[in-house]
């Protein structure tokens, strides 16, 4: 029995190397781990190199409503309820696989990603707790995620009905200026 103790303990801190090098917070480490505080806080030491950044978790749904990051959310949870329904897996290792392919799409679009694994998490979360639900959009049949109990009748996405100021942010008009200087020389 002792053999199993120590293998249970291995697997746990794979599983922690893993979650610290895709970016997972102390919170989510000690939440889907049974390793102690003082072990999560070396290995995160070893693999980072600092100490872990302090502070809350996200709690609130809206942030995922945004349109990039409903995007990005709507991206990952398509991957992780392939994963969930589509292969049978569960739990962690859903949500660990489905933000590497989350993470091999965005990277092969060059485009940078807007979901932290932590965020991945807790938007699994959310939706567990009935928080959140997919809604289809008329216009594409994609589907996104949206507040649960929400009215989906209609909904159109936000790459459907983009909003006006998208694409426009500081980072976007910095690196538009970069390329027209790159251009230009």
């Amino acid at each position: 029995m002792r053999n199993k103790r120590i293998i249970d303990e291995a697997d746990d801190v794979r599983r922690a190397v893993e979650m610290v090098r895709l970016g997972a917070r102390m919170q989510m480490l000690e939440a889907e781990t049974r390793l102690s505080r003082e072990k999560l806080l070396r290995i995160y030491k070893e693999v980072r190199g600092v100490s872990p950044p302090k502070g809350m978790l996200p709690f609130s749904t809206d942030w995922f409503m945004t349109w990039q990051p409903n995007v990005h959310s709507s991206l990952f949870m398509g991957f992780y309820r392939y994963f969930e329904q589509g292969l049978g897996l569960g739990g962690l290792d859903a949500i660990i696989k489905a933000y590497h392919l989350y993470l091999d799409q965005i990277e092969a679009g060059h485009i940078e990603p807007v979901l932290s694994l932590t965020r991945a998490w807790t938007l699994v979360r959310f939706f567990d707790a009935d928080l959140l639900q997919l809604a289809e959009c008329r216009e594409c049949g994609g589907r996104y995620v949206a507040h649960a109990y929400d009215p989906v009748r209609g909904y159109v996405c936000g790459l459907c009905n983009m909003p006006s100021r998208a694409g426009k942010t500081r980072r976007a008009a910095v690196k538009k200026v970069r390329e027209t200087d790159l251009v230009e020389v």
